[in-house]
């Protein structure tokens, strides 16, 4: 993080700079500018290269950086607001509008400003990240034969095995797609299984990304309630039958945002449910791999019960590494894997082989199982940590579940609590957080927060974020 501060440092000092030399005038060499700013030679090319981006250097291998000619003048300002009509008229004659309102998505993907306590993000601090386990495999990855040629659309067939054999239950690797994250593998299933205008069943709350990539494919999202046991069987059965929904999408495996795990009871009723509707189950079993070390043994991927082809599953590698190291799987079985197989070539072609050569090399390698050894210790600690300080600072809310995985606790605010003035006030004291309504795809039943322990830098910065937390409520309340 200091590194990349001092980069943007060095680079706004430059361009500050840059008025001393006539256009094509010859820069100080790096290493006069690394003695002069007392930084490293890799802070400079970083900078530079960022100003070369901008357009205002010119770096010359062997000669230096220089000052890049001035831009001709400028064009005129278009007009585009015929836009404002095109749009609005694309989707009228849609049964559903399709909306694209990714505002649930950025508040865990926009980083906060510096200082502020990142209780909002939904993903591993770098402090917590194989960084160096990664850095080896993708050096080992790009030295293998072929790594930078065409890999199979499928995935490469070592990748497409190791995710077959986490699912169990008989999966092989011929029923298993390599997709670029995630987000990526939701949306071809849900573009795979249900047409526009039609209902897709959604746990209530849920994740919403999900609720975006059904909104902007023209789908109508309807809740099912969820408890600590997961999903509720008749609420389901009754939902399926009340509205000829086709797709049910849930993760039965340390739900977004609960953190409830589908009882051992209501998984095998789940799927029969659904078999007898002639639905398909999307499991997205996000994050399997952060299962905390007091958790116990963790139920199989309900796709391993299924030999019917009722679950599209999806599995991946993120959030148990980093945001960029974006590799997941879609596992299904029968004719509907040709259809997810035929989206995906459509969408994205592949994912590019070098990032799959690198994911091969990693979970084959000692450091991975070290890596998740660590890191599910650290998890246990921070949940507990912020599990304590919100019941020493902010005993008005309610911790209705205590997750033994996953990298988040979902708050029940009291009962008349502004969420977005909580939210506001929360920044205001220095923490950034989640609200609960953008999981909710109707009216919440009550004020929510989701409150991340794995995206800060460890269990000190918890107990202050939670404290800035405590006079953000006594703001709002009064």
């Amino acid at each position: 993080m200091q590194q990349r501060s001092s980069v943007a440092e060095l680079a706004d000092q430059l361009r500050r700079e840059l008025e001393r030399y006539s256009p094509g005038g010859k820069l100080p060499s790096s290493r006069s500018l690394v003695e002069r700013f007392r930084v490293s030679p890799v802070t400079v090319s970083r900078a530079l290269a960022r100003l070369a981006a901008e357009g205002l250097v010119v770096t010359r291998p062997g000669a230096g950086a220089f000052r890049a000619e001035p831009r001709g003048g400028t064009d005129p300002a278009g007009d585009t607001s015929w836009q404002e009509v095109a749009l609005s008229a694309d989707g009228a004659a849609d049964p559903v509008p399709r909306t694209v309102d990714a505002s649930g998505v950025v508040v865990s993907l926009a980083a906060p400003p510096p200082g502020v306590v990142e209780f909002n993000g939904g993903y591993l601090h770098p402090s917590l990240q194989p960084e160096r386990a990664m850095a080896a495999a993708l050096a080992r990855a790009g030295r293998r034969p072929g790594a930078w040629g065409r890999p199979p659309m499928e995935g490469l067939p070592e990748l497409r095995e190791w995710f077959a054999r986490g699912i169990g239950g008989g999966v092989t690797a011929a029923e298993v797609l390599i997709t670029a994250g995630g987000q990526s593998a939701l949306t071809t299933a849900l573009r795979a299984l249900a047409p526009p205008g039609a209902p897709v069943l959604v746990e209530s709350p849920t994740y919403p990304g999900m609720l975006a990539i059904a909104r902007s494919a023209g789908l109508r999202p309807v809740p099912v309630p969820v408890d600590p046991d997961g999903v509720r069987p008749p609420l389901l059965a009754d939902a399926l039958r009340a509205t000829g929904a086709r797709v049910f999408v849930c993760q039965p495996l340390f739900q977004n945002p609960t953190g409830a795990v589908l009882a051992a009871d209501r998984r095998a009723e789940v799927l029969r449910i659904a078999r007898e509707a002639g639905a398909f189950v999307v499991e997205d079993d996000f994050v399997r791999r952060l299962v905390h070390a007091d958790a116990g043994p963790l139920p199989s991927p309900l796709a391993a019960d299924d030999p019917d082809g009722v679950v599209v599953h999806v599995g991946s590698l993120t959030k148990a590494t980093s945001p960029s190291f974006r590799v997941s799987a879609l596992a299904a079985r029968g004719p509907v894997l040709e259809r997810l197989r035929a989206i995906q070539v459509v969408d994205t072609f592949f994912v590019p082989r070098p990032l799959q050569e690198a994911a091969v090399e990693l979970v084959g390698s000692p450091a991975w199982p070290r890596h998740l050894r660590s890191l599910s210790a650290e998890l246990r600690t921070r949940r507990d940590t912020m599990t304590a300080a919100l019941r020493l600072h902010l005993p008005e809310a309610a911790l209705p579940h205590i997750p033994s995985g996953g990298y988040h606790l979902w708050l029940r605010l009291p009962d008349g609590t502004d969420e977005l003035a909580l939210t506001a006030a929360a920044l205001r004291a220095g923490v950034a957080l989640t609200p609960g309504r953008p999981y909710f795809s109707a009216e919440p039943p009550a004020a929510h927060a989701r409150l991340s322990f794995a995206a800060v830098a460890g269990p000190a910065e918890i107990t202050e974020g939670v404290r800035r937390l405590r006079t953000a409520f006594e703001e709002v309340r009064g």
